[in-house]
C-alpha cells in the first residue's frame, strides 16, 4: 500500500514533463519557457526537502502525506486552468512542493515495514515508477480530449491515493513513534560517503529529469508521428525505469549496491549516447536501455544513503528520493536556452558527460558498515 501510495505522487512528477508539449502547443511557450515549468516543479521542492527531512527525524509526522498527496494533485489541477505564466508556474511549483513534502516521511515508514529489505524498497521504489510511466498515458489523451482546461480530472489519483493508504500508514506510524521511543537505529553518520552519493545522484537527476522534460519533443523531431511518438517516449522513459527499479533490488540482493551502482552508471554512458545520436525508431530501444540504467540504481540509493545517516533517517531519504532527485530540474532551463540557441540534440549532448561523472563517483563508494 505505501507503493501504491507513492505511484499517486509521483505521478505528478510525471505529468509536469507530459504537460510540456500542450503548453507549448496551445500556448505557443519556448524552449526556455517550457524548461521554466519544469524548473518550477522543482525549484521549491529542492529548497525545503531538506527541511521536511530534518523535521521528520524530529517527530512522526504521518498527517504530512496525506497532505502532501493533496498539494500535489491541486498543484496540477490548477495548472491549466488559465492562460498566465506566472500563475501556471505558481501551480506547478505547489505540485512541486507537495511532492518534497511527501517523500521523506513516506520513505522512512516504507523503510520500516520493508524491514530493511532492498528487494521491498525496490517494490516501494517502483509504485514511483508506475506513477511516472502512467503520467503520459493519463494525462495526455485528457488534456488531448479537453485541452488544458481539462486538467481539473487531474486531481482525482492524489484523492484515491489518500483513500486507500490512510489506514496502513497510521499503522506504520504507531510502529515509527514505538521505535523512536525504544531509541531506534544506532550507529555513526558517515557523512563524507553520503555526499559522495548525493553528488552521483544529482548527475542522475539532470540526465533523467533534462531527458523527460524534453524527450518527448525530441522524438516528435526524429520519429514520425507526431505527438503519439513523443507520448511513447516519455512512456518508454518512465515504464523501462520501472522495471529497472525492481531488477536493481534483486541484482542488489545476490552482488551488493555498490557494485550494481557502478555496473549501472557505467552502461549508462553508452545508453543516452545512444538515444541521443542513433537516428530513427531505434530511439526507443536506447529509452529503454537509459531508463534501465538510471532506475536500477534508483531504491539502492536510498537505501544506502539511510544506511551512511543511521541516525538521520528522514534526512537521508529527503535527500536520496527527493532534494537530489529534484535538484536535476534546475539545470532545464540551461539545456533549453543551449536548445533555443543552437538544437535539441545539442542541447542533450552534455547528459552523455553526466553518466561518465557519475560512473566516476559510484567508483569511490563503500558498502555501508556492517553489510557485506
Amino acid at each position: 500500500m505505501m507503493a501504491v501510495g507513492h505511484a499517486t505522487v509521483d505521478f505528478y512528477q510525471g505529468a509536469v514533463p507530459t504537460l510540456v508539449p500542450f503548453l507549448v502547443a496551445q500556448r505557443h511557450y519556448g524552449y526556455v519557457a517550457a524548461s521554466g515549468i519544469v524548473l518550477a516543479a522543482t525549484l521549491l521542492s529542492s529548497i525545503v526537502q531538506p527541511l521536511f527531512g530534518a523535521l521528520t527525524d524530529r517527530w512522526t509526522m504521518p498527517w504530512l502525506i496525506p497532505a502532501s498527496s493533496l498539494g500535489a494533485g491541486l498543484g496540477i489541477a490548477l495548472s491549466g486552468t488559465g492562460d498566465s505564466y506566472a500563475l501556471t508556474w505558481l501551480a506547478v511549483a505547489l505540485s512541486g512542493i507537495g511532492v518534497a513534502a511527501y517523500h521523506p516521511e513516506s520513505a522512512r515508514l516504507a523503510r520500516l515495514a520493508s524491514r530493511g529489505s532492498d528487494v521491498a524498497m525496490g517494490w516501494y521504489s517502483l509504485g514511483g515508477n508506475i506513477g511516472f510511466a502512467l503520467a503520459p498515458v493519463v494525462v495526455a489523451p485528457v488534456l488531448s480530449a479537453g485541452g488544458l482546461t481539462a486538467s481539473w480530472w487531474l486531481v482525482a489519483p492524489a484523492v484515491a491515493g489518500v483513500l486507500l493508504t490512510t489506514s496502513v500508514i497510521r499503522n506504520l506510524a504507531r510502529r515509527a513513534a514505538v521505535e523512536r521511543s525504544a531509541g531506534g537505529r544506532t550507529g555513526r553518520d558517515d557523512w563524507p560517503v553520503f555526499l559522495r552519493l548525493s553528488a552521483v545522484i544529482v548527475c542522475r537527476s539532470i540526465v533523467f529529469v533534462g531527458l523527460s522534460a524534453f524527450i518527448a519533443l525530441y522524438a516528435e523531431q526524429r520519429v514520425p508521428g507526431g505527438s503519439a511518438a513523443g507520448s511513447a517516449a516519455l512512456f518508454t522513459l518512465f515504464a523501462g525505469g520501472a522495471v529497472g527499479t525492481v531488477l536493481g533490488g534483486r541484482l542488489a540482493a545476490r552482488w551488493g549496491r555498490v557494485r550494481i551502482l557502478r555496473i549501472a552508471y557505467g552502461a549508462g554512458v553508452p545508453a543516452v549516447a545512444g538515444l541521443v545520436f542513433v537516428p530513427g525508431p531505434a530511439l526507443y530501444v536506447f529509452t529503454a536501455l537509459t531508463a534501465a540504467a538510471l532506475y536500477v540504481p534508483f531504491s539502492l540509493q536510498v537505501t544506502l544513503g539511510q544506511d551512511y545517516l543511521p541516525g538521520r533517517m528522514g534526512t537521508a531519504s529527503g535527500v536520496t528520493l527527493g532534494l537530489a532527485v529534484s535538484v536535476g530540474g534546475l539545470a532545464s532551463p540551461a539545456i533549453g536556452a543551449l536548445a533555443d540557441a543552437t538544437t535539441l540534440r545539442t542541447a542533450l549532448t552534455p547528459l552523455i558527460a553526466l553518466c561518465a561523472v557519475a560512473w566516476c563517483i559510484a567508483g569511490t563508494l563503500v558498502e555501508p558498515r556492517g553489510d557485506g
